[in-house]
């Protein structure tokens, strides 16, 4: 059976290997042309590499969308001071599952796309952070490191070239925060995972306080590929300002959730109605969160003319995030869903700062109110109030991310919240 299910719409460029064991070993990997990419980078040189990520227009697939390329380019040129590579496996977003197959189905795709990009910032060290669960996960791809070192694809004197490159493995603890990228930083160094205030930025003030750049599993699984066959090849699928393919995690109420890998620009209801097999159970379509949890939910009317790109979503009032879409039937309760988010957000924070530490579990008492039939339509104005000083005023986005749910649903499903409120009959809960 294929894994679990592939559509004829997809275009199966790092998920090609999803589903096939054998792709796991080096040997695999190679017979299916892995580190062919990273052949051509050490033949073009580390600025032609970099220069054909920024002619590719890949954009950061951890939620924020940056231009990789250019993010590259902001690494102090190789000199005394040690540069580091970052990889960011603690994939912890609610609705998020893309990550973790990469590394469980394709390891040697990660790490070649650790090794290109180290090689084109004069990193002599990149680490694989993984999230703590990832236990499969952890042992498939530090088997996969050992094989590269044991084979010459990683270490001293790489391919027979003179490019030394250390792949260390670092699993964490399970904290959503260490997926923030200086929390993240934190944690490698063994201290508290909690963000730190930027500037300066990693890239001049990194792990161990060196230059650093972090990338997510996603983006640097397209790398090899984009290496190997060039920027302009890559940009033959996706939007002129989204170019490329993306993994879409999808879940909830649909009769084929999973992950699939199209180009960008792809219809929102193309991927429920077509890709997924349509609404579970036949029900009508309710909302949709097209980036995981943190971002702003959309009515059904919103994903009419949604195309699934950073600036199509952001069009429709939400963004793309990491591609989350997590689908809800009108069966859905709105708001117990929502306070199931914030709670989440509330158990997560780190503490460090006020409007987090104390406006999340805050939130998620004035959503359990409501939940239970005893709030007041003062509650609804309460919430937006918390909302509105959660929102850019932290040090990291974790209170903004609990805020985007809250507002968003009293926007567009404020009758719901008005029920619950006023005594009427509760939506039926999926």
């Amino acid at each position: 059976m294929a894994y679990p299910y592939v559509h004829e719409r997809e275009v199966r460029m790092i998920s090609r290997n999803f589903g096939d064991p054998a792709a796991r070993t080096l040997d695999g990997y190679r017979e299916r042309g892995g580190y062919n990419g990273l052949e051509r980078a050490f033949e073009i040189g580390p600025s032609a590499v970099i220069d054909e990520v920024k002619a590719s227009g890949l954009r950061g697939r951890g939620g924020a969308g940056f231009p990789t390329g250019l993010k590259w380019s902001f690494m102090p040129k190789a000199g005394v001071k040690p540069h580091y590579l970052l990889c960011n496996a603690d994939e912890s977003e609610p609705g998020t599952f893309k990550d973790r197959e990469l590394i469980r189905w394709d390891p040697h795709q990660l790490i070649e796309g650790c090794l290109i990009a180290a090689y084109a910032m004069g990193s002599r060290h990149a680490y694989i952070y993984l999230r703590g669960e990832f236990f499969e996960a952890s042992q498939v791809m530090a088997r996969a490191v050992e094989e590269a070192y044991e084979r010459g694809f990683a270490g001293r004197r790489i391919l027979g070239s003179e490019n030394d490159i250390e792949v260390t493995v670092h699993v964490g603890a399970g904290a959503y925060i260490c997926g923030e990228e200086t929390g993240l930083m934190n944690s490698l160094e063994g201290r508290r995972g909690e963000p730190r205030v930027k500037p300066p930025f990693p890239a001049a003030v990194g792990v161990y306080s060196m230059p650093t750049t972090i990338n997510n599993v996603e983006t640097l699984a397209a790398v090899p590929h984009i290496v190997e066959h060039g920027g302009e090849w890559y940009r033959q699928w996706g939007t002129d300002k989204s170019p490329g393919t993306k993994l879409f995690c999808v879940s909830g109420h649909v009769e084929k959730p999973g992950n699939y890998e199209l180009p960008l620009g792809f219809p929102m209801m193309e991927l429920i109605e077509d890709v997924c097999g349509g609404m579970a159970g036949g029900r009508a379509l309710k909302s949709v969160i097209p980036g995981g949890s943190s971002v702003p939910l959309m009515d059904a009317r919103d994903c009419r003319e949604c195309t699934l790109c950073y600036e199509g979503v952001e069009a429709a009032g939400s963004m793309l995030g990491c591609a989350s879409v997590i689908v809800m039937d009108d069966r859905t309760n709105i708001v117990r869903e929502v306070r199931r988010m914030v709670q989440f957000y509330a158990h997560e924070s780190c503490g460090q700062c006020t409007p987090c530490r104390e406006g999340t579990p805050w939130m998620t008492q004035v959503l359990r109110r409501i939940e239970a039939g005893g709030g007041t339509e003062a509650d609804l104005d309460t919430l937006l109030d918390m909302s509105a000083q959660m929102t850019g005023t932290t040090i990291c986005v974790l209170s903004d991310s609990a805020a985007a749910p809250v507002v968003s649903s009293i926007e567009k499903f404020r009758d719901e919240y008005l029920a619950l409120i006023h005594g009427a009959e509760r939506a039926e809960v999926a």
